[in-house]
């Protein structure tokens, strides 16, 4: 395998980040939730935030973060690779997508595998998006409402994409896929290579497809890199980290969609790995946070 030449602003923080092991979720879940709250608290000024529930078979929680003169709307799914995350882990980027498009935000708290494996999740963010349709808000009417995530919920936001698509369901303006998980395959360069990069790695990879999967056969709307047809899908923003054994499927997805005729825009982060973006103090995290917010301003407002 190459080098691998971590941002120097991330490295010293390489320790801090909880081990690439997923062989006990509840384990995982606790140091996710550890990670999560030793960050600092977000700046939650000039954002509404209230709890709802979206009645469905079972009950869908969310979280909803109104930013005052609030402009279109996102349906924002946790990352954790399908096994960790939740409500309040998600909260301070739930908090700063919110503050840095102006868009409402409605943070989505899915059942977790391997307790709950495909299609739980898909199920609860499809019930997420068409409660949105409905009940987010002034100016998150048709047109005017995305979806998007973080890694496993990014892949989750592209197969609500697919499914909405196929099913004739809400109509979606916008998808932002943020370092995506979308091939349970690992088949791809990174994926075969990446065996010891920070925080995530192949072997930690293949354990998250395991427990959303059990011995059930995927697909697209599991891993969207498996759908033949792209096209009529909804503009997207995708980011990958340099050194993330999901790097090469989620630029060889953008590469599909422009070929299908769907206008992408593709941002490869050089020197950050997977997640290295909760590094606030890093300039490359930084700029990674603020062209999230300003990419979903920019497709919501017009």
């Amino acid at each position: 395998m190459n080098a691998v030449h971590v941002d120097p602003e991330l490295e010293a923080f390489i320790p801090s980040f909880p081990p690439a092991d997923l062989s006990d979720p509840v384990t995982a879940r606790r140091n996710l939730a550890g990670l999560a709250a030793a960050a600092p608290a977000p700046d939650t000024t000039g954002v509404e935030i209230e709890d709802a529930v979206v009645r469905a078979d079972p009950d869908v929680p969310v979280r909803i973060y109104r930013p005052h003169r609030a402009h279109g709307a996102i349906v924002w799914l946790h990352g954790g690779g399908f096994v960790m995350g939740d409500l309040e882990t998600e909260h301070p980027w739930a908090v700063r997508i919110a503050s840095g498009s102006g868009a409402v935000v409605v943070s989505v708290g899915y059942r977790l595998a391997p307790e709950h494996r495909f299609p739980a999740a898909l199920d609860d963010a499809y019930a997420a998006l068409a409660w949105t349709a409905g009940h987010a808000g002034p100016g998150t009417g048709p047109g005017r409402i995305a979806v998007g995530g973080h890694a496993a919920g990014a892949g989750l936001a592209a197969a609500v994409a697919l499914r909405a698509r196929d099913q004739h369901g809400p109509q979606i303006c916008f998808q932002l896929l943020n370092q995506p998980e979308l091939d349970d395959r690992q088949e791809t360069w990174s994926a075969r290579n990446f065996t010891s990069t920070p925080f995530m790695t192949r072997a930690k990879v293949a354990a998250s497809w395991r427990h959303y999967l059990g011995s059930g056969p995927a697909s697209p709307y599991a891993a969207p890199v498996r759908a033949s047809d792209l096209s009529g899908l909804p503009p997207a923003y995708i980011a990958s980290a340099e050194l993330d054994p999901n790097r090469d499927e989620a630029i060889g997805y953008a590469l599909r969609l422009l070929q299908a005729g769907v206008p992408v825009e593709l941002h490869q982060w050089a020197g950050t790995f997977h997640g290295s973006q909760a590094v606030l103090s890093a300039g490359v995290s930084q700029r990674q946070i603020a062209e999230l917010g300003a990419v979903l301003r920019r497709a919501l407002a017009g």
